[in-house]
């Protein structure tokens, strides 16, 4: 009875034990699910270009890093450093010779020139030797249209011009401009090109998604129809996708068919739910990201190699720091560094930017520590456990010890 009653209590000894031991198992296994950590950026109003509102509607960095061109209502076009935004000595006054809204602007990649657009068909060519602004060849193919965007290709043999009627056209300073065929009618709201091949995609108002070929044929992506898109941008050189940006916080990359863009598909849509506010247009962002612009005063960064966006300038954060500048329209943005920066609004303020606090590259530190610190420290737990539950290794150890279980 005794060695009967021995072995049920043992029995019950061990089937704790296991219990328990597979408890604590299962905690460690279930997989971790970090808090995406919120993006503390500090912003200082360091100026503006003018006193009054300058209606800013674009601007893009030069190739180089060093200058951003400005363009907005009443022909309005401006140079500043990329570096040093808020130094006034440093601009660079254009005239345009036109009273026309200016829509968009495109450095060519050698970045010694780069292309205007706007209404009343705008076309328009600036040179940085001499800082002149001259009309293009060809543009009166288009006047009278309301040009909305305008893209070079990396290539730089053509740039691409969008119009509020659906209209593409191709230009060069030899042919001038030719019309690309099979167009919609829904406005181009944005033109965007692979970084480091000759496809592009373009963005329609209500018509959806279109990839350009190399070749210049235009094809609709299905199922992009129903969205309303306000920007694309083709951030990472080394994906073969792009990034569209709809109203409603909605995202979908597009897959590149390289050979034949014809073939290029689109992924599933994402929804940033989670979000307040609308996508109002996008920046290239620093190291191969998108910085999207948001109503009211806000950016998102997209990081189209993990498929992740995440908030660096809350809205509520900018009103309580400034309510009057976040109020206005956030129109423009660059990065020289990391989440450090500039923004100029609508009016034509400029909003300087830059982390505070622990860095993404720090945290992406202390991501590797942890998980070496469990990947060395798992293992000895589970073995702890294993043995406080085994009668049999423990006596083996004390055994192998030369000592005996009081």
């Amino acid at each position: 009875m005794r060695r009967r009653g021995f072995f049920v209590v043992g029995i019950g000894q061990i089937m704790r034990g296991h219990f328990f031991l597979g408890v604590c198992l299962l905690i460690l296994l279930l997989p971790a699910v970090p808090a995406q950590p919120e993006s503390l950026i500090e912003l200082k109003l360091v100026g503006s270009l003018e006193d009054s509102d300058l209606g800013i509607h674009a601007g893009k960095m030069s190739p180089d890093g060093l200058s951003v061109l400005l363009v907005g209502e009443n022909g309005y076009a401006h140079r500043v450093s990329a570096l040093h935004a808020e130094d006034r000595s440093q601009d660079v006054e254009l005239s345009t010779a036109r009273n026309a809204a200016l829509h968009d602007v495109s450095w060519h990649p050698r970045g010694e020139t780069a292309l205007i657009t706007g209404d009343m068909g705008v076309a328009l060519r600036y040179s940085t030797e001499n800082h002149a602004i001259t009309t293009v060849n060809g543009s009166g193919s288009i006047i009278g249209l309301n040009m909305t965007a305008v893209e070079w290709r990396p290539a730089g043999d053509y740039a691409y011009f969008g119009a509020s009627d659906g209209s593409l056209w191709k230009f060069n300073e030899g042919s001038g401009m030719t019309a690309i065929a099979d167009t919609r009618s829904s406005s181009i709201s944005d033109i965007a090109c692979h970084r480091s091949q000759n496809i592009c995609v373009v963005a329609t108002l209500n018509d959806g998604l279109a990839v350009l070929s190399t070749n210049d044929q235009l094809t609709f992506l299905s199922g992009t129809g129903g969205d309303t898109w306000v920007g694309v941008d083709c951030a990472d050189p080394t994906l073969n996708e792009c990034v569209g940006f709809a109203s409603g916080l909605r995202t979908q990359a597009i897959r590149l068919d390289m050979v034949d863009a014809s073939e290029s598909t689109t992924r599933a849509i994402m929804q940033l739910s989670s979000l307040e506010g609308d996508f109002t247009g996008v920046s290239r962002g620093h190291d191969g990201t998108t910085l999207i612009h948001m109503a009211p005063f806000a950016t998102i960064r997209q990081q189209p190699l993990v498929s992740e966006a995440f908030a660096q300038i809350v809205s509520e954060d900018a009103m309580a720091w400034d309510a009057v500048v976040a109020g206005r329209s956030l129109e423009v943005v660059w990065e020289n560094a990391h989440q450090e920066g500039f923004i100029i609004t609508s009016f034509g303020n400029i909003v300087s930017f830059e982390k505070i606090g622990v860095s993404g590259e720090d945290l992406d530190l202390l991501s590797i520590m942890v998980m070496a610190a469990v990947t060395i420290s798992v293992p000895g737990v589970v073995l702890g456990l294993i043995y406080m539950n085994s009668p049999y290794l423990q006596r083996k150890y004390l055994q192998f010890r030369g000592l005996k279980k009081k």
